[in-house]
């Protein structure tokens, strides 16, 4: 086409070209054909997404029924003499930034498993839309409730998205809208849950992505029973939107048209179509007729209730949680009995817990450890209940992104071969080093290995960025401290290897040496966060368990559990509160409640009365090291192979957890007998109320 521009449009636009800026939409108007007549711009806007290939790894399997055998009639998928699924799609659950994640699903080996379930066919989810959300939580432990921060992560996560308002927000959201059409099956829909902030921007984003002509539905939630507080010449805010868009109208999709009964029956008069019209039906004296009708059909406005906290059956004190009726009208209006949904921002795990009662394959993905923990329970429960039914259920397993996933925050190219790799590896320690010991606010030590640094009294080493401690870096350290002659060592890492805490305790403290293991948060990988000192190092939990042998036959019992978490300086906290209030917080694992009186007195008073308290969820596996963890690697060369990482799945095949109706819990496994003579591992996993797990493994000799 000829271009109109007179010599000064020209040296503007050669300006921008130079500087690598985008050019406003005027000028894209005038030079090329292919600009859409009407579209969502704002400043840094680019189709640019991720697409790097990180490497899932499995931490837990959970097939229920605890310990005991399934019930025959559950189909192929069982082995009923080990109540192990056998074959079959294993739902996921997975921890992580949903960004890396959905790159990783889509370009990556687990890409082959979806598409031989039939693709992905529906995908709902309901990203975080209030720039004025408050992401906290509470906890209940005894008779009170302690505030639950959002983590680094997920602060840096939330200021990420809203940081620059609008702008941001589609940043983050165009990018993984991109990634999820191209996950989705070619039938495939999606539903976008938003409300009045966003909608507006979302539904030409939507457009913009997915096509104009394949948007299907704007549907209204009203939730009719939300309590309103005053308002101010505006009328009360009681609707949410979905947006409903398919893959490709021309493909074909998945709809179910649905009804829902009338609250009473109604008149109505019988009719056909003749050529699109409606012509009423008559009897033979020519009288129209009519019937009383019971049912109507579900439009694009949904009378569906929100959720209270009086909600005893559903109400999970999670933030952003929606009512399940909701997600269920959605899974059976654009899916079928087999097919894989999903959710990439699962929060309490609603769709998951939809999906699984409605006999439907799933993954979900979100960045928070709470919400991974509460869908966790969440699931199990579903579980159970369809076993007391006699329906179907599936195994799921929870999966991260590990190491792979910091090694790509430090920066290396996992695409590489391994040689390459590994060469990368030993340019970026120095910048690794550096960060991590910048998070712990200590100084940089170069002549002293395998000593990194120092904090005050105590020398300073930072484990591997892609293995756990292990015992022999532990012993490594120890004779480098007694060499020295230091007395105290803080090991800083990611993972540690298990059993090493009792170890540490026991043993290397009995060689007068005063070692701490404390674990590398993942916020470290924000630099705002470093900046700001808000980076907290927590000391490695422990866990205490004993076993009670009979024959063939086994029992774990908890003996003994502690944490070290810190919430808020006690004295500081008093000092800003106000006479006659008070606040349940955490100091030296110890949750406290602080009170003020009207005089201004102080009082304080520990709420966890025993060691039990702070436990919130338990599992065991009765035989760990039998699964080795595999990951399938591609080469580049577009080949697949697989590696074992070294790990062990964890199979959880007996849990205990509290739920908000019954805060007991069971201190004491159900048996579990072995089917021959042996040595055998036992791992006991422990998930405190803040929803971070702790494992000790434990060898039993049965004869």
């Amino acid at each position: 086409m000829a271009v109109s521009l007179n010599e000064q449009e020209k040296a503007y636009v050669k300006s921008l070209i130079d500087r690598g800026e985008p050019l406003p939409t005027k000028y894209r108007g005038i030079l090329f054909d292919d600009v859409p007549e009407v579209e969502l711009v704002w400043p840094g806007k680019t189709r640019d997404v991720t697409n790097v290939v990180l490497p899932f790894q499995s931490i837990e399997q959970i097939d229920e029924p605890r310990a005991e055998k399934p019930d025959p009639q559950l189909g192929f998928l069982w082995d009923t003499t080990s109540g192990r699924q056998t074959e079959g799609w294993t739902n996921k659950l997975i921890w992580g930034d949903n960004k890396l994640v959905l790159s990783s699903l889509k370009n990556g080996p687990l890409r082959h498993q979806i598409e031989k379930q039939g693709g992905l066919k529906l995908v709902y989810i309901d990203p975080p839309f209030d720039v004025g959300a408050d992401f906290s939580i509470q906890i209940n432990v005894g008779d009170e409730r302690v505030l639950k921060e959002p983590s680094i992560i997920e602060e840096v996560a939330y200021r990420d998205t809203w940081g620059r308002g609008s702008e941001s927000y589609l940043a983050m959201i165009y990018e993984r809208l991109q990634v999820i059409r191209d996950l989705l099956s070619d039938d495939g829909s999606i539903y976008l849950h938003c409300d009045w902030r966003v909608s507006p921007l979302l539904r030409m984003t939507m457009d913009e992505i997915f096509g104009k002509e394949n948007f299907q539905n704007e549907v209204y939630w009203y939730y009719y029973n939300k309590l309103h507080g005053a308002t101010k010449n505006v009328f009360p805010r009681a609707t949410d939107t979905l947006l409903f868009y398919v893959k490709n109208r021309q493909r074909g999709y998945t709809f179910h048209h649905l009804t829902e009964p009338r609250e009473k029956p109604v008149k109505k008069l019988k009719y056909h179509f003749v050529d699109g019209k409606i012509l009423n039906d008559k009897d033979e004296h020519g009288r129209t007729i009519t019937y009383l009708s019971t049912e109507r059909q579900i439009d694009n406005v949904w009378r569906i209730r929100c959720l209270q906290p009086a909600d005893q059956h559903e109400w999970l004190s999670y933030p952003t949680q929606k009512p399940q009726d909701l997600i269920e009208r959605i899974i059976s209006a654009s899916s079928n009995e087999g097919d894989l949904v999903a959710d990439f921002f699962c929060g309490s795990g609603t769709t998951l817990a939809a999906a699984e009662g409605s006999n439907r394959k799933w993954i979900g993905v979100d960045l928070s450890r709470f919400a991974i923990h509460t869908s966790r329970k969440r699931l199990i429960g579903v579980q159970r209940e369809l076993k007391s039914q006699g329906k179907p259920y599936r195994s799921f397993e929870i999966l991260n992104l590990g190491k792979y996933e910091r090694q790509y925050w430090v920066g290396i190219n996992l695409n590489l071969p391994d040689e390459e790799c590994q060469r990368q590896t030993l340019q970026r320690e120095e910048h690794y080093l550096t960060l991590i010991l910048e998070a712990y606010k200590a100084e940089r030590l170069f002549q002293l290995p395998p000593f990194h640094g120092r904090k005050g009294p105590a020398l300073v080493v930072v484990g591997p960025v892609d293995a756990p401690v292990t015992r022999q870096q532990v012993m490594e350290i120890v004779a480098a401290c007694r060499q020295h002659r230091a007395s105290r060592v803080d090991v800083l890492g990611f993972e540690f290897e298990m059993g090493l805490v009792p170890y540490v305790r026991d043993e290397v403290q009995a060689q007068g040496v005063n070692m701490s293991l404390k674990y590398i948060p993942k916020d470290v990988f924000d630099r705002r966060a470093v900046e700001r000192g808000q980076v907290t190092f927590y000391d490695v939990a422990y866990v205490e368990v004993d076993t009670q042998a009979t024959g063939l036959s086994v029992t774990v019992m908890l003996k003994d559990f502690g944490v070290y978490y810190q919430q808020d300086d006690l004295n500081v906290l008093a000092d800003q509160m106000k006479n006659g209030a008070s606040k349940v917080t955490v100091e030296v694992g110890q949750v406290v409640k602080v009170s003020k009186d009207k005089h201004g007195r102080v009082t304080r008073e520990v709420l966890t009365k025993k060691w039990s308290d702070w436990i919130d969820y338990w599992a065991v596996d009765f035989d760990f090291e039998r699964r080795q963890e595999i990951i399938r690697i591609e080469d580049g060369n577009g080949t697949e192979r697989e590696v074992w990482t070294g790990n062990y799945i964890f199979e959880n095949e007996w849990q205990a957890f509290r739920t908000r109706k019954d805060r007991t819990l069971e201190l004491a496994s159900a048996p579990h007998t072995y089917s021959r003579p042996g040595r055998y591992k036992i791992a006991v996993k422990v998930i405190d109320i803040f929803g971070i797990d702790t494992t000790k493994v434990v060898e039993v000799v049965m004869s």
